[in-house]
């Protein structure tokens, strides 16, 4: 017995939820900046105002678009093995961003860098470990260093003093 097939509608319906749910989100935190024009030129919502409003709309449309087409067949999202490769990057993703807050930026990056060279890449340690390191330096220098700004650090930057 194969597993039940996964079907456009529902995919595309939580995805059109989500960004009409931001849309609108992004209109009303626009509404309390303020969306007009002051004496010095538009106020800070005024562009994400009306970037929100085109989001909420297209997304309000692909919603009731899906829905008025409920009955019909809406064809395969995705097979199950393009499932498992979607997974199989989604998860390392979530780990990575769920361990910046502990560790900063620049170890979880090593880290991710070097699991997905030796996983997929299938890169010996040897060229793995030096470009695994090399990126996140690279990106201190240019965002810390050159550009001045600030990303997040852990215990290891504080143990380095930087």
């Amino acid at each position: 017995m194969s597993a039940p097939e996964l079907k456009n509608r529902g995919p595309e319906l939580v995805v059109a939820a989500l960004l009409l749910g931001l849309g609108l989100l992004v209109v009303t935190d626009s509404i309390r900046v303020g969306t007009g024009w002051a004496d010095d030129g538009p106020r800070a919502g005024y562009f994400p105002f009306y970037i929100g409003c085109l989001l909420s709309a297209s997304s309000a449309y692909v919603l009731v678009r899906q829905l008025l087409k409920w009955g019909q067949d809406s064809g395969q999202f995705a097979e199950h093995a393009q499932l498992r490769l979607v997974v199989a990057m989604l998860v390392p993703m979530l780990v990575y961003v769920a361990l910046i807050y502990p560790l900063g930026i620049y170890v979880p990056s090593a880290i991710l860098i070097a699991y997905f060279m030796l996983r997929y890449g299938k890169y010996k340690w040897f060229i793995t470990l030096p470009v695994a390191a090399g990126v996140p330096i690279i990106f201190f220098l240019v965002f810390e260093r050159w550009f001045l700004v600030t990303l997040p650090k852990g215990p290891v930057e504080q143990l380095l003093g930087l």
